[in-house]
């Protein structure tokens, strides 16, 4: 059985197929609205996030956005992979949304209010060692405040923050919860298969990705320690731990060449459908909802 060929990373992106989602504003929107901005020197709410890195992490988003990162050892996966939707189809709801978080201490998204805990508003701005996350508040921000304001049975021993809750089940995001996220902010219809404990029964799974890749951003739902390893036969904890973005998939024999998005980057990997399989437990993509 063929395995892992070869592994190529872009920091930049690669030229990808055209999707079906169509976008609700534009990173030229966005640009222009921030640069109408002024905030104050320090904020009442959020006390260790800086006005000036605060705004040149949010241009940083706009005009990279295959760049955001969810830090070292982090569990803030799901939501940087949440991120690949404002960021690349509504950037300026993303922009505007964050300034009302850092001017008003709360902010709306759709129909969904967001009222951080004081604990998340003190810990913005002060992770460290997380890689190129300590330089971006906020980032840190976002990732606090989606996580403080969706739960799931993964909180029930890690209901609140405190230091040092970004690298527990507190902040981590399972498959419910993430479309859950994903239909009540984005206004996308959610289509996913799969569960947290138990591999989805796709027979051929080639044509069901390239189908729902060519309809919408799609979602991987995987068991990263194997994506990381060169024996893939070695035992391992079998159950998911990450999310992808899958933007492309072609197939030649049992090969599928796969081009993804995640850490930041994206990334070029040839895998056998068996191996693919064998690590993947949900699937996740999303069509456009007229529905405001």
């Amino acid at each position: 059985m063929r395995r892992l060929i070869f592994i190529l990373v872009w920091t930049i992106g690669l030229a990808l197929p055209a999707q079906s989602q169509e976008s609700y504003s534009t990173p030229e929107e966005a640009l222009e609205w921030l640069n109408t901005v002024h905030l104050p020197d320090t904020s009442l709410y959020w006390p260790h996030v800086q006005h000036h890195l605060f705004l040149e992490n949010l241009r940083i988003n706009v005009t990279h956005p295959v760049g955001m990162y969810q830090g070292t050892n982090t569990n803030f996966c799901g939501y940087a992979a949440l991120s690949y939707l404002p960021l690349n189809y509504d950037p300026l709801r993303y922009v505007k949304f964050m300034v009302s978080l850092y001017t008003d201490g709360q902010a709306k998204w759709r129909k969904v209010k967001f009222t951080p805990s004081p604990e998340v508003m003190l810990a913005a701005g002060t992770l460290h060692f997380k890689g190129v996350l300590d330089i971006h508040p906020a980032d840190q921000m976002w990732f606090l405040v989606l996580a403080d304001r969706f739960r799931s049975y993964l909180n029930l021993f890690h209901a609140k923050f405190h230091t040092g809750s970004e690298d527990t089940f507190w902040a981590a995001c399972n498959l419910g919860k993430f479309n859950r996220m994903i239909k009540r902010m984005m206004g996308y219809k959610v289509r996913a298969i799969g569960s947290d404990l138990l591999r989805p029964g796709i027979r051929d799974l080639y044509t069901y990705l390239q189908k729902a890749v060519h309809t919408g951003t799609t979602f991987l739902y995987v068991n990263n320690t194997y994506l990381h390893v060169k024996n893939h036969n070695k035992s391992r904890f079998s159950f998911p731990t990450h999310f992808l973005v899958l933007t492309d998939i072609q197939k030649e024999d049992d090969v599928l060449t796969i081009v993804y998005w995640d850490y930041g980057g994206k990334t070029l990997r040839q895998v056998t459908t068996s191996f693919l399989k064998k690590i993947l437990y949900g699937v996740t993509y999303i069509e456009k909802d007229n529905d405001e």
